[in-house]
């Protein structure tokens, strides 16, 4: 790969990992412009490992946050009496972290082959379309009725539970890792901001997870297809990217809805059935 399209990708990376818009299933469309074939290993173990770029750029955006849980959460476990919110909040990360390790590894394969089609990927972008829809207007219903959304410190272990298993069906290109999580924390009567930090806390560890297996797993595919120079590159201009886009997403979410999200990602699936119809990009 040259460097050109590694920092394409990279770019493509850092801005649609964080946005509810699947960053998965944007490389996959680029690479496939880009005339790569996306279901050789190398290609495969690419997109995941570019995947750390972007879960650096949040490990450094809430290293406070990260090192108050962690150690609320160490406290807790060595005294029954310092067991606060934070506590509770890191045993909520942990356990939200568990199920797409368990299921990633557990689907592997039809996740890196069937699960690769272009088709699959519009079909999941404009499916999960209705239900981030669905959790947007149940979240302002709320907010207009005056009922209120809860904020961080209400947040429970189940909650941390069921949004981790939602983050699941991320493992489906298109659906959007963060689109899950997020819409899963609306439906649990939790505001857009906590939404949007709690999708960054469970992505940490279930993305360093990924990007770090795949980089044992294909470390030989990488330096004979793809090349770990080009991997290197797209992981840095992702980091950076990737910083830039997590600061506009938690201003934007501040104050406006998921609307405009939702759009886009109807009108990228048609586009995509478009290009696959037309023939001008072949499903996998």
């Amino acid at each position: 790969m040259d460097w050109l399209a590694a920092i394409v990708l990279g770019v493509v990376e850092g801005i649609t990992e964080f946005l509810p818009v699947s960053s998965t299933g944007h490389l996959t469309v680029t690479e496939k412009l880009l005339g790569l074939t996306i279901d050789d290993a190398d290609v495969t173990a690419f997109t995941a490992i570019i995947q750390v770029g972007a879960i650096l750029a949040a490990i450094i955006y809430f290293w406070r946050d990260i090192v108050r849980l962690a150690t609320g959460w160490c406290k807790g476990l060595a005294k029954k009496d310092q067991r606060g919110t934070d506590y509770r909040l890191g045993w909520a990360v942990i356990v939200g972290s568990v199920p797409i390790g368990v299921v990633g590894l557990a689907l592997e394969d039809v996740i890196e082959g069937p699960l690769r089609s272009l088709w699959v990927v519009a079909a999941a972008l404009a499916g999960w379309s209705v239900v981030m829809w669905l959790a947007d207007r149940l979240a302002n219903r709320a907010v207009v009725s005056g009922q209120g959304l809860r904020g961080e410190e209400s947040l429970t272990v189940v909650d941390g539970l069921i949004i981790g298993l939602t983050q699941c069906l991320a493992l489906v290109p298109g659906v959007s890792r963060s689109g899950a999580t997020i819409s899963a924390a609306l439906f649990r009567g939790i505001d857009r901001t906590t939404a949007t930090r709690w999708s960054f806390f469970l992505g940490i560890p279930a993305l360093t997870a990924s990007g770090l297996f795949q980089a044992a797993k294909a470390y030989d595919d990488i330096a004979a297809g793809v090349g770990w120079a080009a991997t290197g590159v797209a992981t840095f201009v992702s980091a950076g990217v990737a910083y830039l886009s997590i600061a506009w997403l938690l201003r934007f979410v501040a104050s406006n809805r998921f609307t405009g999200f939702v759009i886009y990602r109807v009108v990228a699936a048609a586009a995509i059935a478009v290009l696959l119809l037309a023939s001008v990009i072949a499903a996998v």
